[in-house]
């Protein structure tokens, strides 16, 4: 971080109302992990995920009959948001036009690092003070993984992914691969001699990949090799509301320029990892 740019002699440069449609919406849309998870935004220092670690058991009751009581078993995950900051240096006249375009274009800046920062945490693992993402759970042994042997030119790897999340009641609502696994899973065809591709697409949208039906999105920090199916109803991105955008002369006196600041908070929480799927491609 630049000297000169920390709290004490940084200023608001926008406020509080400002930061949601510069940064925070853009940031969502823009985030392939905001896209399939659970986005949740708080106040508090941290969040706590409910987890049920066994249901209530029911019964057949003759009439009359007293009711067995069973206790709901449960747990929780607690998520603690971690600080994501990101810095730009602009001109002053880029600073003081009040224009929309010019917001525009210094955010659009700053939310193209914080997406990159925040996707690379969630697909990863990377060291603390960074939240721990989704590849931190392959150590854990509660991943369903599904293994697509080498050679194999069909997606029935994608429909048993499907199958494992609903044995647990969860329901996969994207895949998440590499931009090369997609691309080399998106030339496989339909048969032998022919030129229609095996992975289908969206109706509405000829853009848009599906496997199995469930739409498959690309990112460059999803390891390759693997592909994740990701539930959204039992993942979660935990952002606190205090983000801010601010401004600093003084690390860039010299050249008259300005260092505006982006901070951010963001944790993720996997309350059910049995749920999630990691389909290993192991193709040749």
């Amino acid at each position: 971080m630049p000297e000169g740019t920390n709290t004490a002699n940084a200023t608001a440069l926008l406020r509080p109302e400002e930061v949601g449609p510069l940064l925070i919406q853009p940031i969502d849309a823009q985030s392939i992990a905001a896209q399939v998870a659970t986005v949740v935004a708080t106040e508090s220092h941290e969040y706590r995920l409910p987890v049920v670690t066994a249901d209530p058991s029911a019964g057949w009751v003759a009439e009359g009959a007293d009711i067995d009581v069973s206790d709901l078993g449960t747990d929780e995950v607690v998520v603690t948001p971690a600080k994501l900051a990101g810095i730009t240096v602009v001109s002053r006249e880029l600073a003081d036009d009040s224009t929309p375009e010019a917001s525009k274009t210094v955010g659009d800046a700053l939310v193209r690092d914080i997406v990159r920062k925040l996707d690379q945490a969630f697909f990863g693992s990377l060291p603390s003070p960074a939240p721990k993402g989704l590849a931190s759970l392959v150590a854990g042994g509660r991943l369903a993984v599904v293994n697509r042997e080498a050679g194999d030119q069909t997606l029935d790897a994608f429909a048993e992914a499907i199958s494992e999340a609903e044995l647990v009641g969860a329901t996969v609502d994207h895949f998440v691969a590499n931009p090369a696994d997609a691309l080399a899973l998106a030339t496989i065809k339909d048969e032998a001699g022919s030129n229609r591709p095996l992975l289908g697409t969206d109706a509405a949208s000829r853009t848009k990949r599906q496997l199995q039906g469930v739409p498959l999105l690309v990112s460059p920090y999803v390891a390759p090799g693997i592909v994740w199916g990701i539930p959204k109803s039992r993942t979660f991105i935990i952002r606190r509301t205090n983000a801010r955008v601010e401004s600093s002369e003084h690390s860039h006196f010299g050249s008259d320029q300005i260092a505006i600041r982006a901070t951010t908070r963001h944790g993720f929480g996997f309350p059910h990892p049995e749920s999630i799927v990691l389909v290993n491609l192991l193709s040749a």
